[in-house]
C-alpha cells in the first residue's frame, strides 16, 4: 500500500530573523496544511532547507513534526545526504522517531554512477525497516537516477517503494512505469507536471505550491484519482502562472516569500539563499493575486 495517494506538501521550515528554527510557527503551519486536505507531510526535504540544517537541527525538526501531526496524515522525511553513512544515520533517527517513509535524495557533488547509487540507496534502505521514496533531482544534484536503476532498486530492495520524479523528463517517467510494469508509487516533483505524471500511473505531488495552495492541489489530485480527468486538467491549467512564478527563482525562495505576503511567518531563509529581487517579487505578487491568494 502507499504511503499516500494525492498532494504532499515539501513543507517550509520556517526561522527566526536569528536564524533559529521557528517550532511555534512550524506547528501552525502543519495545522494549517492538515486542516486545508494535504494527504502527507514532507518534512526537510529542498523547500525545507535540510541542507543547510545541522544534523542536530534536522533530527529535531522531524522529531518536533511527527509529534505535532500526531499521526492525522503520514509524515514523510528528507533524510538524504551526499555521505552514506550520514544518511544512514539520518534514516534511523527518523524511524526511531515514528516517521511512515523516507525521501532520500540522490547524492548530490560526488556525482555517483548508476552502479555507485544502487549502492547507496541499498546501503541505506537495509538499515531500516519502513518504506523509501527515492528522489530524484538532476538540476540540484548533478545526477539523475536512470529508468534503470529506478526499476532495479525496486524490484530487489523490497522497501524501496516508490519514487519522486523531478527530472522535468515525461519520457523518463514513462520508462520507469514500462520498466517496473507499474509497481513503483510514483510522485511528480514538479507542480506542474501533475496531471501529466498522474495520467501515466503516478498517485499525486510532492508539492511547493501546496504551502501555500494546499485545498487546491488536494483538490486537483483527488479529482484525477476519481476519474475527473477534465477538472484536473483544468486546474494544472490554471495554477501554471503560480506555479512558474513560484520558480521564478530557486526554491524556497518565492515560496516563502508568498508565504510572508499572505500572512504566514515563515519567516527568511538560511545563506546561500537570498531574498528575491525586486522584479521577481512582483512577477510572483502578480500571480498571487490573479489566483487569489492576495488582494
Amino acid at each position: 500500500m502507499a504511503i499516500f495517494k494525492g498532494a504532499g506538501v515539501a513543507i517550509v521550515t520556517p526561522f527566526k530573523a536569528d536564524g533559529e528554527v521557528n517550532y511555534e510557527e512550524f506547528g501552525r503551519q502543519i495545522d494549517f496544511q492538515i486542516n486545508n486536505g494535504t494527504d502527507a507531510i514532507i518534512v526537510c526535504g529542498t523547500t525545507g532547507e535540510a541542507s543547510c540544517l545541522t544534523e542536530d537541527e534536522h533530527v529535531k525538526v522531524i522529531d518536533y513534526c511527527v509529534k505535532h501531526v500526531n499521526h492525522r496524515v503520514p509524515v514523510i522525511a528528507g533524510t538524504g545526504s551526499n555521505c552514506t553513512d550520514t544518511a544512514v544515520y539520518l534514516s534511523q533517527e527518523a524511524e526511531k522517531q515514528g516517521v511512515d517513509g523516507l525521501l532520500v535524495v540522490t547524492p548530490y557533488y560526488n556525482k555517483a554512477t548508476q552502479k555507485g547509487l544502487i549502492d547507496h540507496f541499498t546501503i541505506i534502505a537495509n538499515s531500516v525497516h519502513i518504506p523509501i521514496i527515492l528522489y530524484s533531482v538532476k538540476s540540484r544534484t548533478g545526477v539523475n537516477i536512470s529508468p534503470e536503476t529506478a526499476a532495479a532498486l525496486v524490484k530487489d530492495v523490497p522497501n524501496i517503494v516508490g519514487i519522486k520524479e523531478a527530472s522535468g523528463d515525461i519520457a523518463q517517467v514513462a520508462k520507469i512505469m514500462a520498466l517496473t510494469d507499474g509497481n513503483i508509487d510514483m510522485y511528480s516533483g514538479n507542480d506542474n507536471e501533475v496531471v501529466p505524471v498522474m495520467s501515466l500511473g503516478g498517485l499525486g505531488v510532492i508539492s511547493v505550491a501546496s504551502n501555500i495552495a494546499p485545498s487546491y492541489m488536494h483538490n486537483l489530485c483527488m479529482n484525477y484519482l476519481n476519474g475527473d480527468v477534465n477538472e484536473a486538467r483544468r486546474m494544472q491549467i490554471k495554477v501554471m502562472e503560480l506555479v512558474d512564478a513560484l520558480f521564478c527563482e530557486v526554491n524556497p525562495i518565492p515560496v516563502k516569500h508568498a508565504m510572508n505576503l499572505m500572512g504566514m511567518n515563515a519567516g527568511p531563509m538560511r545563506r546561500p539563499l537570498s531574498p528575491m529581487e525586486p522584479e521577481n517579487l512582483e512577477r510572483l505578487k502578480r500571480a498571487m493575486k490573479n489566483f487569489g491568494l492576495i488582494q
